[in-house]
C-alpha cells in the first residue's frame, strides 16, 4: 500500500467519524483496511461519510470481528446496522456467533433475530428482576454484604451478562446497578473508602512452615516450575471438532476471480458430527521410507496425544504409501513396532493405498468437470514452465482425450515418464504450490502394499487430503513446511465436494550437532558413516532406544518441547535432562571400573573374600545385592594421583579413601612399568573413627570365586555426530562429522551382577555414568552404550573424574 493509498484510506475511515488515531492504525493493516472499506461501500457512505460515531464504530466491529465463512450475510448486517435494528456490539456479537455456525447457508430470520437480540426492548424493571435474580445466584448476596463496594465493580461486569441485561441500554443498566447496589448496602461508610491493607511480606520460616516458597531452594524452585509446565495442556490449543466450520484458507486467484474463503457448510458439518459422534479423530501419517526419528516422536505426541486427551478420540496410524520406489516392507514394519514401544496404541492401522480405488475415481471426477488434465511435460519442462509461470501446452486439451490417455496410463499403455495428470489451479498464482500439480504419475513398480495391480500411482498432494477426509479426520497436523500447501489442500477438497478437517502447523523439532533430514540420515547409513538406522549418535528412535533412551523419557521431552510455531533448534542437554531424570529413577545402581587400575590391599589374605551389601538405590530403598571383596580390587585410573592435592578426594601416598559400600584403605606407595605409567597401587586396609571424604567405587578381582569375578566389558561413548550446532546451515555438511564421535573402551570391567543383565537393562554405573546393554553382547563380552554422563554437561570422553572421588 502506498504513502497516498494510506492517506485515502484515513480519509475515508475518518469520514464515517472514527476517531482519528484508530482510523490512521486500521489503514496500515492492508488486509483490514481493505475490508472496512467494503463495509462502509455496503453502508452506502463512500461518498456521503457518517456523521455517527457510534454506527462508525459499529462498522469498524464488523470489518474486524464478522466471520469470513459466512461473508455472503455481511451485507444484511451492515443494513441492520444503518438502519437501527442493530445497536450495540453485545449485538452483533450475537449475530456474528449464530453467523459462525451457519456459515453461507441460508439464513432463518427469526433464528437471527432472536441471537442478536434485535427487537428486545429492556425496561428499568427487567433489570431490577434481573438484579435480585442476580444475587441469589451462587451466594452472591451474601458475599455482597461481607465484602462490599469492594467487590462492586467487580461483580459488573458478569452482571452486564446476565439474563437479559446483555440487549439492554449500558447506561440505563449502570444506574439501575447502582440504585439497587445502593438499596442493599446503604450509603458507603468510612471503612468503604479506606484503602485496604497491604499485607505484610510472611518470613521465610513462616513461609516454609505454611508451605510456602520463601526456604525453598533455587534447585526445589526449578524442579516445581518444570512440574507445573508438564502439568499444562499443551493440546488446549487445539479447536473443539463441533467448531469445525470456521473459514480454513483463502484462495486467491490470478485472474480476478473472487477468491474462495474455504469452510465446511453447515451441512457439511452437521453431516460429519453425525457420522463421528463429534469425537477428536487425528492421524500420525509417516510414509514408510525410512526409520522414524525424534521428530516423528514429537508428532506422535502431538496426534495420538490429542486424541487420547478427550473421551472417544481416536488416532490412525496411516502408512503414507504413495510412492512404491522408495517404500519397504521393513520401514513398515519397523513404524509399527516403534509407535507400539512409544506407548501409543492405533485405533486403526491404515493405508493410503487402501484408497487407491477411491483415489482413482475421484481423479476421473476431476477430469470431467475440468479440474485436470493429461500433461506430456517433463520433469525438466514443468519446473522450466513454473519458474516462468507459464500454462502447459496440454492444459486445455478436451476432456474426452484426457480421460481416455489417463486411462491408458491406468492399463500401462504409456510409457513412464511421458505423461502425468495434473491438477488445473492457476498457474500465475502468488502461491506456487498452486502451479498445477502433479496428480498421478505412471511408475511400473510393485508396490509393497497394493502389488502389481497399479501402474500409476497419487502424488502426496492429491492423496493426503482425500484421505483425511476420507478417513474422517477432525484435526490434520502437520509441521511448518507444510503450511504453503494450505491453500491446494483445501482447493482440492473444495473441488471433489469433500469434507474438510482443520489443519494445524507446528514447528519442526529440530537438535543441535545432529541431522532429522530423512534423505541426510538415509545418506549417513547407506554410506556407511554411521552403523545402520539403529547407530546410538543418530537421532532415530531405534537408535536412542539403542543407546538407552526411554519412551518415557523421549515422551516427557516432546511434551517439554511444547506445541508452536516458532522456530525450534533444542541443544542436547534437554534432551539428556529427560533422560537422566526417568534413568534416575529406573536405573539399578551398578559398580564397574572403564579403565581398571589394580590395587593389592597388602595386609588382606590372598585367599580372602569377604561379602558387602551394595545399595540398588542408595538413599531411596534399603534393597541390596551381594558382592565379593579380596586381597585385589580394581580401581578407575583417574581414582589415583602420585602427588595429593588439594580438593581432590581420590587415593594418594599416605591418603586414606574409602572403598564404596567396602571398607578404608590407606595408600602406602605404588608400582610402575618401564614407560612411567602406574600399574599398581599399593595399600592397606585401616580402621577409621570418621569416614574419609573420599569414596570410590570399584570390582573385584579374577582371583575371586566364579560367582564373584568381575564380567568383561566393552564400553561405547559418544560424542556429537557433528560438530556445528546448527548443521543445516553448514553446506558441506557430511565434512563436518565430528570423527571423534564415538569412542570405544575395551578392557572394562563390571561387578558379577551385570551377567544377570539383558539385552535393552538400563543401568546407573555409579559415579560414572547411565548406561544399556547393547545387542552386539556376546557369551565372553559384554557390551554397554553410554546413554548419558551423571551430571548434565556437554558430551564427555572417558569417566569425568574431576579431583577423582567422589566426595561423602
Amino acid at each position: 500500500m502506498t504513502n497516498g493509498d494510506t492517506s485515502q484510506m484515513v480519509a475515508l475511515f475518518e469520514s464515517i467519524s472514527l476517531d482519528a488515531k484508530l482510523a490512521k492504525q486500521s489503514a496500515t493493516n492492508a488486509k483490514f483496511s481493505q475490508n472496512l472499506a467494503q463495509v462502509i461501500e455496503l453502508a452506502g457512505c463512500t461518498s456521503t461519510g457518517l456523521d455517527d460515531r457510534k454506527r462508525g464504530n459499529l462498522l469498524y466491529t464488523v470489518a474486524g470481528k464478522f466471520p469470513p465463512n459466512a461473508l455472503a450475510h455481511r451485507a444484511k448486517v451492515v443494513a441492520d446496522v444503518m438502519g437501527g435494528d442493530l445497536k450495540t456490539n453485545a449485538q452483533l456479537d450475537g449475530c456474528f456467533e449464530y453467523l459462525k455456525r451457519l456459515g453461507g447457508e441460508a439464513l432463518s430470520e427469526a433464528e437471527y433475530r432472536e441471537a442478536g437480540g434485535i427487537g428486545v426492548v429492556v425496561s428499568e424493571a427487567d433489570i431490577e428482576k434481573a438484579f435480585d435474580a442476580f444475587l441469589g445466584t451462587g451466594g452472591l448476596g451474601e458475599r455482597l454484604r461481607q465484602e462490599r463496594y469492594r467487590l462492586v465493580p467487580k461483580l459488573l461486569k458478569d452482571f452486564r451478562d446476565f439474563g437479559v441485561n446483555k440487549w439492554a441500554d449500558g447506561r440505563v443498566l449502570k444506574s439501575t446497578y447502582d440504585r439497587k447496589v445502593l438499596d442493599v448496602l446503604g450509603p458507603k461508610t468510612e471503612a468503604d473508602s479506606a484503602k485496604p491493607k497491604k499485607k505484610k511480606a510472611k518470613k521465610k520460616e513462616d513461609d516454609a512452615g505454611a508451605g510456602g516458597n520463601g526456604s525453598k531452594s533455587k534447585e526445589e524452585l526449578r524442579r516445581e516450575e518444570e512440574e507445573n509446565q508438564r502439568n499444562a495442556d499443551p493440546h488446549a490449543i487445539f479447536a473443539k471438532p463441533e467448531e469445525n466450520n470456521a473459514v480454513h484458507t483463502t484462495v486467491n486467484f490470478s485472474d480476478g476471480r473472487e477468491p474462495l474463503r474455504i469452510s465446511n457448510t453447515k451441512a457439511e458439518l452437521d453431516r460429519y458430527l453425525k457420522e463421528t459422534g463429534g469425537r477428536y479423530m487425528t492421524r500420525f501419517p509417516p510414509e514408510p521410507n525410512g526409520y522414524l526419528h525424534l521428530g516423528h516422536a514429537k508428532a506422535m505426541f502431538i496426534d495420538f496425544g490429542l486424541a487420547a486427551k478427550h473421551e472417544g478420540g481416536v488416532c490412525y496410524l496411516r502408512y503414507d504409501d504413495t510412492n512404491p520406489t522408495a517404500e519397504k516392507t521393513e520401514y513398515i514394519k519397523h513404524i509399527e513396532e516403534i509407535v507400539a514401544w512409544m506407548g501409543w496404541k492405533p485405533w486403526k492401522v491404515t493405508y493410503s493405498s487402501d484408497h487407491f480405488d477411491t483415489l482413482h475415481a475421484l481423479a476421473v471426477k476431476m477430469i470431467k468437470s475440468g479440474h485436470a488434465y493429461v500433461c506430456h511435460q517433463t520433469g525438466d519442462e514443468i519446473s522450466e514452465y513454473r519458474e516462468l509461470k507459464k500454462n502447459s501446452p496440454w492444459r486445455d486439451r478436451p476432456v474426452e482425450e484426457s480421460l481416455e490417455l489417463f486411462e491408458r496410463m491406468r492399463l500401462g499403455l504409456v510409457d513412464e515418464g511421458t505423461a502425468t495428470l495434473r491438477m488445473k489451479m492457476d498457474m500465475q498464482n502468488e502461491n506456487f504450490n498452486m502451479y498445477d500439480l502433479i496428480a498421478y504419475r505412471i511408475k511400473f513398480a510393485t508396490h509393497p502394499h497394493a502389488g502389481d495391480k497399479w501402474c500409476i500411482y497419487p502424488s502426496y498432494d492429491f492423496t493426503h487430503c482425500v484421505v483425511d477426509s476420507l478417513e474422517n479426520i477432525s484435526h490434520s497436523l502437520c509441521t511448518l513446511e507444510f503450511e504453503p500447501r494450505r491453500a491446494s489442500y483445501y482447493w482440492l477438497l473444495q473441488v471433489l465436494g469433500l469434507y474438510k478437517p482443520v489443519v494445524w502447523e507446528y514447528s519442526r523439532l529440530n537438535m543441535e550437532h545432529n541431522v532429522m533430514s530423512k534423505r541426510k540420515l538415509n545418506r549417513l547409513v547407506t554410506d556407511g558413516h554411521v552403523r545402520g538406522w539403529d547407530d546410538p549418535r543418530l537421532l532415530t528412535l531405534a537408535g536412542l532406544r539403542r543407546r538407552g533412551y526411554t519412551s518415557k523419557a523421549i515422551n516427557s521431552f516432546c511434551r517439554d518441547s511444547g506445541i508452536t510455531k516458532n522456530d525450534q533448534l533444542f541443544p542436547y542437554h534437554k534432551l539428556e535432562h529427560h533422560a537422566r531424570n526417568h534413568l534416575d529413577e529406573i536405573g539399578e545402581r551398578r559398580l564397574g571400573v572403564l579403565r581398571p587400575l589394580k590395587v593389592v590391599i597388602e595386609n588382606v589374605a590372598e585367599d580372602a573374600v569377604e561379602l558387602v551389601q551394595s545399595k540398588v538405590f542408595p538413599g531411596r530403598s534399603e534393597a541390596t545385592y551381594e558382592q565379593a571383596i579380596g586381597r585385589y580390587v580394581y580401581v578407575e585410573e583417574t581414582d589415583f594421583r602420585e602427588k595429593d592435592q588439594k580438593n581432590y578426594y581420590g587415593m594418594a601416598p599416605g591418603k586414606t579413601v574409602m572403598l564404596r559400600y567396602a571398607f578404608a584403605v590407606k595408600c602406602v606407595g605404588f608400582d610402575k612399568d618401564e614407560s612411567g605409567r602406574v600399574t599398581l597401587v599399593r595399600c592397606e586396609r585401616v580402621e577409621v573413627a570418621k569416614a574419609p571424604k573420599g569414596v570410590i567405587h570399584w570390582v573385584g578381582s579374577e582371583r575371586l570365586p566364579a560367582e564373584h569375578r568381575p564380567v568383561k566389558a566393552e564400553i561405547r561413548l559418544y560424542d556429537y555426530l557433528f560438530n556445528s550446532a546448527d548443521v543445516g546451515e553448514v553446506d558441506d555438511w557430511l565434512s563436518d562429522m565430528n570423527e571423534n564421535s564415538l569412542e570405544v573402551v575395551t578392557g572394562a570391567l563390571l561387578g558379577p551382577k551385570f551377567r544377570e543383565a539383558k539385552i535393552g537393562d538400563v543401568f546407573q554405573m555409579e559415579r560414572v555414568g547411565y548406561f544399556c546393554v547393547d545387542p552386539d553382547t556376546t557369551e565372553n563380552t559384554m557390551v554397554l552404550n553410554r546413554t548419558v554422563t551423571l551430571k548434565e554437561s556437554v558430551f564427555t570422553k572417558g569417566v569425568k573424574s574431576g579431583g577423582g572421588a567422589s566426595r561423602k
